[in-house]
């Protein structure tokens, strides 16, 4: 076996505990960022969330105590509406709602009860789960009121995802599967307090059924709905996996990596779709140079989702950040994708090839940065980002598991 996968274990564990303060994890080692007063010094409700759950399963007291701060610092912002807010910054008392543009993020809100409820689950921390239980509850109701149409899924605003300077809006592929696992939490979160919880579970399938409906374009979905102009392009295609986004007057195409490998890590998708979308996903490459790029294929300058506010400090170019980048977070998660598919060696090469992107670093060696080029592989970003790290020890593992078997 290839040592740079062992070695890359050790050096993300020394990464990211760079990123534990006093307030939680930061969304990178402060210390080590090169620009000062970024909103990278700050514990985020999406990273933090994330960070949590991949770690918990290391059984680290210092990670876990930790993940429970972060919860802490997120839960005590809450607004009084139930907003959460996107990030909170560590060293001066001052917290953030929206994001780029001040435009909300909805995700982390969602990502909070899914990490809360698995603290809670992996540590039985009764004082914790009594304590914040009402602050989930009013945050959940917040999230389920952006299904503004009571259709079961939830209308996004534009760019109010993680993808926060891309063209996503309404029905938002992401952001659903996350809204299916959120309402899986909170039936969770209703059956620890003792209090009805079936309607939720009910819900969760509900929205299960709805996300393949909508986002896995075939002629018998489109059957099943009323004939709106996004459905009777439905008839155009039939997809090996879900697409990006779905609108009134328009449907995405392609391929939200990220997103489809959540959906089939919480088994939104069933094995059947999931092996056609490895396949497809394989033949065009998508962990190559490293594991993996986000959207496939890129949206260029004058295509109908491209928009101009993509070049914000370069972003979102064809081949950066969100549109078609390299994120080891994602790369994580795709280990753990094709582990779950029984694709051994396949993850093997996956896993060295990220631990590869790791190594790099735009200054020193082990940076862990937090995104690469599309093409060339070359690490950008921040560097010693928590999640990257979290997603290489989660997927590394997760692999030592499968292969000690």
């Amino acid at each position: 076996m290839n040592d740079i996968i062992h070695r890359a274990n050790d050096k993300a564990l020394e990464a990211l505990k760079l990123c534990v303060t006093d307030k939680g994890f930061s969304a990178c080692s402060i210390a080590h960022d090169r620009e000062k007063h970024t909103n990278y010094a700050c514990v985020w409700s999406r990273d933090s969330a994330i960070t949590t759950i991949l770690t918990l399963p290391l059984h680290n007291p210092v990670l876990i105590d930790a993940a429970k701060t972060s919860l802490e610092t997120i839960l005590d912002a809450q607004a009084d509406n139930g907003t959460l807010p996107n990030y909170i910054y560590i060293d001066r008392d001052e917290i953030e709602y929206g994001g780029v543009a001040n435009i909300g993020a909805i995700d982390g809100a969602m990502w909070t009860i899914i990490a809360a409820m698995a603290y809670y689950d992996f540590t039985q921390d009764d004082a914790f789960i009594t304590k914040y239980a009402d602050h989930l509850e009013r945050t959940y109701l917040w999230i389920a009121a952006h299904d503004t149409n009571n259709c079961g899924l939830l209308e996004i605003p534009e760019s109010s995802d993680w993808a926060d300077l891309m063209c996503r809006s309404f029905n938002v592929l992401h952001d659903e599967v996350l809204w299916y696992a959120c309402t899986k939490a909170y039936a969770r979160l209703k059956e620890v307090m003792n209090v009805e919880h079936d309607s939720f579970v009910a819900r969760a399938d509900f929205i299960k059924k709805k996300i393949i409906e909508v986002f896995h374009p075939t002629e018998d979905a489109v059957a099943n709905h009323k004939p709106t102009h996004a459905h009777t392009q439905y008839k155009l295609v039939n997809t090996p996996y879900l697409v990006d986004q779905v609108g009134p007057h328009f449907h995405g195409w392609r391929c939200d990596v990220l997103a489809n490998i959540l959906a089939a890590m919480y088994d939104v998708t069933d094995p059947a779709l999931q092996e056609r979308t490895y396949l497809y996903l394989r033949q065009v490459e998508i962990d190559r140079p490293h594991p993996v790029r986000v959207l496939y294929p890129t949206i260029e300058p004058g295509d109908p989702m491209w928009r101009d506010y993509q070049l914000v400090k370069i972003h979102n170019a064809p081949h950066h950040y969100h549109n078609g980048g390299i994120w080891p977070v994602a790369g994580g998660l795709w280990v753990r994708f094709l582990l779950k598919l029984g694709k051994e060696n396949h993850a093997k090469e996956a896993l060295e090839r990220l631990a590869d992107f790791c190594f790099k670093g735009v200054y020193d060696e082990w940076e862990f940065n937090e995104w690469g080029h599309g093409q060339t592989g070359n690490p950008m970003g921040k560097s010693y980002q928590a999640w990257s790290a979290a997603s290489y020890i989660s997927a590394y593992d997760e692999y030592m598991k499968h292969t000690q078997k």
